[in-house]
């Protein structure tokens, strides 16, 4: 079994994240001050792309690991010696 995640599986896991980053946009541009909706929004939506762009990785590690656990072809790492050792 192939332990490749697909984009449309990254996409699924990431539905909720990715419309709170919208929101947490759309919030901080609307509750900024006119006149300072650079100064008074960028910082905000900074902080939420970082969030987002850790979640992204978190997930895509999250998937792959979760294929490679069950994959029927796939071989358990061992932590400690062999036996043969």
């Amino acid at each position: 079994m192939d332990s490749r995640i697909t984009k449309e599986q990254l996409k699924q896991a990431l539905s909720g994240d990715f419309d709170r980053l919208i929101d947490d946009v759309v919030e901080a541009v609307n509750h900024a001050k006119p006149g300072s909706i650079i100064d008074d929004s960028e910082e905000p939506v900074r902080d939420a792309a970082g969030h987002f762009r850790r979640r992204v990785f978190q997930k895509a590690l999250e998937l792959r690991s979760q294929r490679e656990a069950f994959s029927p072809s796939g071989r358990p790492k061992r932590s400690g010696p062999s036996l043969e050792e």
